[in-house]
C-alpha cells in the first residue's frame, strides 16, 4: 500500500464540516492499527477527544493541518509526529484550516474494550469488540449528565 494513493474505504459517516477521506493500512482485528487520513479543505477529522485504552501516533505527509490538545493549538507540517498517550493528557483533534486537503497516518493500539471521552460536548463512547446484550459488537455514545445509580433498574433477587 502507499499513503498517497487516492484508494479510499466507506468507514465513517460524512457530513458537512466533518468531510474526510480514510483507508485502512492495517486489516481490522489486528493489536496495531494504522490508517492514512486525507482531511478536506475547511473540515474537522473529530471531536476533540481522549481515549482510556488506545495510544494514537500522526505522522503528517502532507499539507499542514492544525493540531488542538490540552496545551493549544499549532499548526503542523510534513514530517511532524505526535504522540497521544491515554487519557486527559493525549486529548486532541485535527483540523484543515486551508484550501487544499491534509494528509496524514494514523497509527493506534486496538485496546478492547475502550472508552472515549468527549470533554466539550460531555458524551462517552464505549466499545468492544465482544458481543453486547443487544447483539453484535458494543458501540455506543451517550451523554455523562445523564448518568444514572449503580443499582438503577435493578432488583435484588435473593
Amino acid at each position: 500500500m502507499n499513503v498517497f494513493a487516492d484508494e479510499w474505504e466507506d468507514l465513517y459517516p460524512q457530513m458537512e464540516g466533518w468531510r474526510s477521506n480514510v483507508r485502512r493500512l492495517v486489516p481490522p482485528g489486528n493489536t496495531l492499527g494504522m490508517s492514512v487520513y486525507e482531511l478536506l479543505p475547511h473540515q474537522t477529522q473529530c471531536p476533540y477527544h481522549f481515549h482510556h485504552g488506545n495510544e494514537e501516533l500522526v505522522l503528517v505527509v502532507q499539507g499542514r493541518p492544525t493540531l488542538r490538545t490540552p496545551d493549544g493549538e499549532r499548526e503542523l507540517e510534513p514530517g511532524d509526529v505526535v504522540h497521544f498517550p491515554t487519557g486527559a493528557s493525549g486529548a486532541h483533534n485535527v483540523v484543515n484550516r486551508t484550501d487544499v486537503p491534509v494528509r496524514y497516518v494514523v497509527a493506534d493500539t486496538k485496546v478492547t474494550p475502550e472508552i472515549i471521552e468527549y470533554p466539550e460536548s460531555g458524551k462517552l463512547a464505549a466499545m468492544a469488540r465482544t458481543d453486547s446484550q443487544r447483539g453484535g459488537p458494543l458501540w455506543t455514545v451517550h451523554r455523562l449528565d445523564g448518568q444514572v445509580d449503580y443499582f438503577d433498574g435493578e432488583e435484588a433477587k435473593g
